[in-house]
C-alpha cells in the first residue's frame, strides 16, 4: 500500500501539479511565447495528464505498479534530460522575470523531478522483486 501510495503521490506531481503550476502568465498564457511554442506546452502538459489517468488506473486498477512506475520515469526522466541538455537549445529554469523557484539552494522543479524519479526507479525495482518472488515460490 506504501508502495502504491508514493507511486501516485509521482503521478500527481507530474499530472496536476506541473499543470497547475503553468497555466498561469510565465507559461501558457505567456504572451511573449511563440503561438507554435505555447501549443507545445499545452500538448506537452496534457499528454502528461492524460499519461498520469493512465498509470493511476494501472497502479490502483490493474496493479502493475511496473508499467506505472516505468512511465512515470520517463515523464520525469525526459523533464530531467532536457534540464541537463538545454544549453543546446538554449532552455532555462529562470523565469521571464528574471525569478527561479528554488528550494533549498536547488531549483525547484529539477529537485521534485529528480526525488520522484528515484522513488518511482525505486518502485519499479520493488515491484520487479516481489513479483520475481512470488513467482518462485509457486
Amino acid at each position: 500500500m506504501i508502495l502504491k501510495a508514493l507511486i501516485t503521490l509521482g503521478i500527481l506531481v507530474y499530472g496536476l501539479l506541473v499543470p497547475i503550476l503553468e497555466v498561469n502568465p510565465s507559461h501558457v498564457f505567456n504572451p511573449d511565447w511563440p503561438a507554435h511554442a505555447l501549443l507545445h506546452e499545452v500538448w506537452q502538459l496534457i499528454t502528461n495528464s492524460m499519461l498520469a489517468l493512465y498509470c493511476l488506473w494501472l497502479t490502483w486498477v490493474k496493479k502493475d505498479l511496473i508499467l506505472s512506475s516505468v512511465i512515470g520515469m520517463l515523464v520525469t526522466g525526459g523533464f530531467l534530460l532536457a534540464f541537463l541538455l538545454k544549453e543546446t537549445f538554449e532552455g532555462s529554469m529562470v523565469h521571464p522575470d528574471g525569478s527561479e523557484t528554488t528550494l533549498m539552494g536547488m531549483n525547484a522543479g529539477v529537485l521534485v523531478f529528480t526525488f520522484v524519479f528515484v522513488v518511482f526507479a525505486w518502485a519499479a525495482l520493488t515491484a520487479y522483486r516481489d513479483q520475481s518472488a512470488l513467482i518462485k515460490s509457486a
